[in-house]
């Protein structure tokens, strides 16, 4: 594999391996730093030596290394921001008390159902200088409009940190959050908020003229639909795509084409050096050139929102610019790999960013797997040549990004090819009529001559897009997918492409051996599945879901509504797939269970149940009228647990009542699901 050649991605990896080490152990600062600066005067002492000691080369590259490797753990340490004594997590001692907390927004996140959600920068917290990044919820009402981005508030409210997930194999929201530093969230609502003036930062000025341009466009009578993944095409802003569009093309394989990346900035980079032909290639006019070129790229990286797939592409190709203003051959592998520690020495987060991963991922195996694939057939006619290209460009990305989409999404859609076919020469018509009409929007209303050409390609391809996702057959949902299948699925597909790339005996064996030890993984987690035996009470809200599992069958027991809607059951389906089970039946609530030679007794609201029962274990549910001394009296169960459907002030007397009673209790909302 030429590119482990590189020292570039030998550094690469290390520096990696290092921001890995930080996230699993954080080690303590000083012996970091410490060791950098012993490690660093060593190498500096080698490198006088090793001209006189050949030999001492070898150790050269070992100090090399793993100074990379402390460089990602300082780089972390120097990003996090919770290290900083200012931070507001080092400032709240009770989670129970309201603070006076002043704020500036700094982004506008997707809407919920019941808030209007924005990222926001605390500045004080009662009076005290604080920092760090929160999300803000704001309860929605039908006379608010959205805050300037860069406005400064006061909120008076409980800082809720983030919560570990809550119910079994559910997505770990609250770690997602942390990777981007932001630790805690806000509820308040518009009559709670003081609104004070602006904070002109660079970044404010674009966002605000990002929606300027978005409020332009909006007055040019473009669809809503329409408008809304022009938007996302352009500017990078999914918030307001609906939810019915966004599942289109998520099950057509295209959501990519939704997400501002390498595509959308390699447009950019092509429009402005098409503008630019005119300046002289003199030293000063190919000077004037670059500026513009990185000036470009950039500023429409920020009006994109800075997002990792964004940074990643303004970076690559920043970096291209720069060796053609040079007139250096630019390596390819050498531009992807440079780029990404860029990015990771200032934003080591973006690391453990989904996009980021998918982004980076698919662009290595787009270069190294579609020179191979495309050399299977070498069609002589020019357009056979253009979509057998996009075929290979299509499939090496999805290879490359198939595995972790699983391990991540659950799902496979199966017709990607036939999309990125069609969607492709549309997206391009679609770019360069779009930015047209961004660099208009800048000034005023987009003219109906620009503006009616572009909703109807873009009607075009949601209607393709939609057409595509209708095979639901071609979709595969609900994938079982470990972590270790992940790592295994990736060494294979690495061994595979080596073994085509120069076929002989060795390279074969190494690659039959990956799939059979993939094989061995999955058959391992589904013995492990056959042999496992688990009850669990859930959390939800004003609902009650319990399921009893007897090998890789499930019994699901809830009310009426929850069991008529169980395939769409984000929570039971998270289950089901993290632990290579299916459902055997879905029963309705019963006031008694057995499992595990235990007496389970429910008490819902109805507050009927045998008093002779004797149970080992009492679950409350609906929110009873229960008098649980006296219950108590007369039984002594092992464990009491109240789920997410009882009132939190029902709970609260529950809990003090077992406390006194020195019984075992376990709140769904405050310790997540029970697990016996």
């Amino acid at each position: 594999m030429k590119i482990l050649k590189f020292p570039a991605a030998r550094i690469s990896i290390s520096f990696i391996l290092g921001l890995l080490f930080f996230n699993w152990y954080q080690p303590i600062p000083v012996i970091v730093f410490g060791s950098l600066t012993v490690c660093g005067f060593l190498l500096i002492l080698l490198h006088f030596f090793d001209k006189k000691i050949p030999s001492l080369k070898i150790y050269f590259g070992v100090f090399t290394l793993l100074i990379s490797f402390l460089i990602g753990i300082s780089s972390s340490i120097v990003n996090k921001e919770t290290y900083n004594v200012n931070h507001y997590t080092n400032q709240i001692h009770d989670s129970e008390k309201p603070y006076l907390i002043g704020l500036i927004v700094n982004e506008k996140l997707k809407s919920t159902l019941k808030n209007n959600r924005y990222i926001s920068l605390i500045t004080s917290l009662d009076g005290k200088k604080s920092h760090g990044k929160v999300i803000l919820n704001i309860k929605k009402t039908r006379s608010e409009k959205n805050l300037a981005i860069g406005v400064n508030l006061i909120v008076k409210s409980k800082v809720y940190k983030n919560l570990n997930p809550i119910n079994p194999n559910q997505f770990d929201y609250g770690r997602y959050l942390e990777n981007q530093e932001i630790y805690a969230q806000l509820y308040t609502q518009n009559n709670q908020i003081k609104i004070g003036k602006n904070t002109p930062t660079l970044w404010s000025l674009f966002s605000n003229f990002r929606n300027k341009i978005i409020a332009n466009l909006a007055h040019s009578n473009i669809k809503n639909d329409e408008l809304n993944v022009l938007i996302a095409l352009l500017v990078g802003q999914q918030q307001d795509i609906s939810p019915e569009v966004m599942k289109d093309y998520q099950y057509a394989g295209a959501v990519h084409v939704l997400s501002v990346s390498g595509l959308h900035v390699g447009f950019i980079l092509l429009f402005v050096t098409f503008i630019l032909k005119p300046i002289p290639n003199s030293k000063k006019g190919s000077f004037l050139k670059l500026i513009l070129i990185l000036l470009s790229l950039w500023v429409f990286g920020i009006l994109a929102g800075l997002a990792p797939s964004v940074v990643r592409s303004a970076a690559m190709f920043s970096i291209v610019a720069i060796g053609n203003h040079l007139r250096r051959t630019v390596n390819t592998y050498h531009t992807l790999l440079v780029s990404m520690l860029i990015i990771l020495l200032f934003k080591p987060s973006f690391l453990f960013d989904i996009g980021f991963q998918l982004s980076y991922l698919a662009l290595f195996f787009i270069l190294w797997l579609q020179p191979i694939l495309s050399s299977i057939w070498l069609p002589k006619n020019k357009i056979v040549k253009y979509f057998w290209d996009i075929i290979t460009v299509s499939f090496a990305a999805q290879i490359g990004a198939m595995p972790l989409s699983i391990y991540y999404f659950h799902q496979f859609p199966g017709l990607f090819f036939i999309t990125n076919i069609i969607v492709l020469p549309l997206l391009g018509i679609i770019m360069i009529i779009g930015i047209i009409a961004i660099i208009i929007a800048c000034f005023g209303n987009v003219p109906i001559f620009i503006a009616k050409p572009l909703e109807l390609v873009i009607t075009m391809l949601n209607y393709i897009i939609h057409w595509v996702a209708s095979f639901e057959s071609f979709i595969v949902k609900n994938i079982s997918f470990s972590f270790e299948m992940l790592l295994v699925s990736y060494t294979m597909i690495l061994l595979i492409i080596l073994w085509l790339e120069k076929p002989n005996f060795k390279r074969l064996a190494f690659a039959l051996t990956s799939v059979l030890l993939l094989q061995g993984i999955y058959i391992f987690a589904k013995y492990k599945t056959e042999n496992a035996d688990e009850l669990i009470v859930f959390n939800m809200k004003k609902c009650t879901l319990i399921t009893e599992r007897s090998h890789n069958l499930v019994t699901v027991y809830s009310n009426d509504s929850i069991l008529q809607s169980m395939h769409n059951n984000q929570i039971i389906q998270s289950y089901l797939v993290g632990n290579f089970c299916k459902i055997r039946a879905k029963n309705k609530l019963k006031n008694f269970l057995f499992f595990n030679n235990k007496k389970i007794l429910i008490i819902d609201s109805s507050n009927v149940y045998l008093k002779n029962i004797k149970p080992d274990i009492l679950i409350i549910t609906n929110s009873p009228k229960l008098n649980l001394t006296r219950l108590l009296s007369t039984w002594k169960p092992e464990q009491i647990i109240v789920d997410g459907s009882n009132f939190k002030s029902y709970v609260k007397l529950w809990e003090a009542t077992c406390k006194q009673e020195k019984i075992p209790f376990h709140n769904t909302n405050e310790k997540g699901f029970y697990k016996m």
